[in-house]
């Protein structure tokens, strides 16, 4: 039913837009994805333009005193529209997540598995819309409580971004993504507010981009607050004969007791 609401939503929005509207492929803004960081990236769609973003696998590990986390996402889709020549709309959506806790004193295991709730965003640019120099963005989004019963948030969630980015030389870019969100309490009564910052670097080499993050969120929640803290890896290679895609990989690697203490994930993109 969510795919079905996804692909009707894509196909109005592409009847709606007059051929004469879509971008010269040789005009095109250079290609820019979110994936695979967590980070936001400042760049916007040209006029008329889809991208698909996949994650193809995503796992993470993490143990602690007496416990085990696994956990894994298959198929995660992000797909962004350029509205405007400063404004693209988002949808994404997680056909299927499996989290599986262990106690590892019992041994007993429980597992919470199936589709992710819907989230819809924007992004709108305040300046340079092609990501290029020092460049700077607002985003925003709400998660819709669609998915299944297990996994599924205790209501609507939502969070404002402020992606920037900028050049330090010819070869290394900065970028920061500080973001504040409101997410439901972990008892499903009431709403909190939950705080993140990213930074990064990266350059290109060639047909690859590298690039490193540190990623830090904190969550209020009044039962009890949690910050969490790790170190990713990006790479991300263009094919030479397909300029508007990519293939990337992350790995991330936690840095307190409160994160994941690995995680590791490939995907796709692909503009058209």
């Amino acid at each position: 039913m969510i795919r079905k609401f996804c692909a009707a939503i894509a196909l109005a929005i592409t009847l709606a837009v007059p051929v004469s509207a879509q971008t010269a492929e040789a005009d095109l803004r250079e290609f820019c994805a979110d994936r695979p960081g967590k980070g936001t990236p400042t760049c916007i769609l040209d006029v008329g333009r889809w991208q698909v973003e996949l994650g193809l696998f995503d796992g993470a590990r993490q143990s602690g005193d007496g416990f085990k986390v696994e956990s894994q996402a298959y198929g995660d889709a992000f797909l962004r529209f350029g509205l405007t020549p400063t404004t693209e709309i988002q949808f994404g959506l997680t056909p299927y997540s499996r989290e599986k806790f262990t106690d590892r004193t019992t041994g007993i295991s429980e597992t919470a598995d199936g589709v992710g709730d819907l989230q819809i965003g924007f992004r709108h640019s305040l300046a340079n819309p092609d990501g290029s120099g020092v460049s700077v963005a607002l985003a925003g989004f709400v998660t819709a409580p669609t998915g299944s019963r297990a996994i599924r948030a205790d209501g609507f969630e939502g969070g404002i971004v402020l992606p920037i980015s900028l050049p330090l030389n010819e070869d290394w870019g900065l970028s920061l993504s500080p973001e504040i969100d409101v997410v439901a309490d972990s008892d499903g009564d009431g709403r909190h507010a939950a705080y993140t910052m990213v930074a990064g670097v990266g350059r290109g080499f060639g047909q690859w981009a590298l690039g490193a993050e540190v990623w830090i969120s904190r969550d209020d929640d009044p039962i009890e607050a949690t910050t969490q803290s790790t170190f990713d890896l990006t790479a991300v290679w263009t094919p030479p004969s397909m300029p508007n895609a990519q293939l990337d990989f992350g790995l991330n690697f936690g840095l307190n007791d409160d994160s994941p203490d690995v995680e590791f994930g490939v995907g796709v993109a692909r503009r058209f």
